[in-house]
């Protein structure tokens, strides 16, 4: 009798904690489903809006925002806004002060060979007031119907591979206000090489505008406005998305066709330093 009193103690024991724990014991939680669609922001402070090398704002500070959408299965669009006074100081435009792009594509990896592909297409519409001024023979936007509009449409098309890209711009349009000018085309190769855990970017970059067409009794848009750009620069991030940097930019742009004339500054494509404060929400 007392061994069986004995057992059922120790049975009884070793059942209730198992009861307790049962008890006690959390709910195996369900995962959520992953959303396949992404929605990111940001906005920025520049010290100017430098634009393939060359100056948007006369050298003024510009604020700049935007937001995107991707998807999983890698396509995305977007839309992003600048000001900008180039139109304005060109005098091809009364009232201009707004770069408004719309743009989307699709991007992914090419099997498991870890090289990136990104196409698409760029829509830049510069919103405003035109001056209507008749043909001055110049052919930077103008013609006998007052001049060449500014927007532009270009397709895209790029190859990454680590923390170097490569990629080609093609206008569909006459592009930036010069005519005769579609099918030019700005092939560009950038570095973005982080240094090591610091959080720290180096950001190199190399480009060539190339002008296609000609304007009846005026040099080719080649000879006038082709020219090569290049830039370098840092960039510091955190994880909150806030980004700082400065960045050094120069062209071989001449004033035949980006100074005095048309400009108020020297040249739009003269050597400059930017800095800039952004963040990516």
């Amino acid at each position: 009798m007392r061994k069986s009193l004995l057992l059922t103690a120790v049975l009884g024991a070793l059942y209730l904690p198992s009861v307790s724990f049962a008890e006690d014991a959390p709910a195996v939680a369900t995962a959520e489903p992953t959303s396949p669609h992404t929605f990111t922001y940001n906005i920025g402070l520049y010290s100017q809006y430098i634009f393939r090398g060359l100056t948007q704002t006369a050298r003024r500070p510009a604020l700049q925002g935007g937001a995107d959408y991707s998807h999983s299965s890698g396509f995305y669009a977007g839309t992003w806004g600048s000001n900008i006074s180039w139109l304005e100081d060109s005098s091809n435009y009364q009232r201009s002060s707004l770069e408004w792009d719309i743009y989307g594509g699709f991007r992914n990896t090419i099997g498991e060979t870890g090289i990136g592909y990104d196409v698409g297409l760029l829509n830049y519409v510069y919103p405003g007031s035109k001056t209507g001024r008749k043909g001055d023979g110049s052919g930077f936007g103008r013609d006998n119907s007052g001049f060449t509009d500014p927007y532009t449409l270009e397709a895209y098309a790029a190859l990454s591979y680590k923390w170097v890209q490569a990629k080609i711009s093609y206008g569909l349009t006459d592009i930036f206000g010069v005519q005769d000018s579609d099918g030019s085309y700005y092939a560009e190769l950038n570095g973005n090489i982080p240094v090591g855990e610091t959080g720290l970017t180096v950001n190199l970059h190399y480009g060539r505008q190339d002008y296609k067409g000609h304007v009846a009794g005026l040099a080719s848009n080649d000879k006038l406005y082709t020219y090569n750009d290049w830039k370098v620069g840092v960039t510091k991030s955190w994880s909150n998305g806030v980004n700082v940097g400065a960045y050094y930019t120069d062209t071989d742009a001449t004033d035949a066709g980006y100074g005095n004339d048309y400009y108020k500054v020297n040249n739009i494509g003269d050597s400059t330093f930017t800095a800039f404060v952004q963040k990516t929400f």
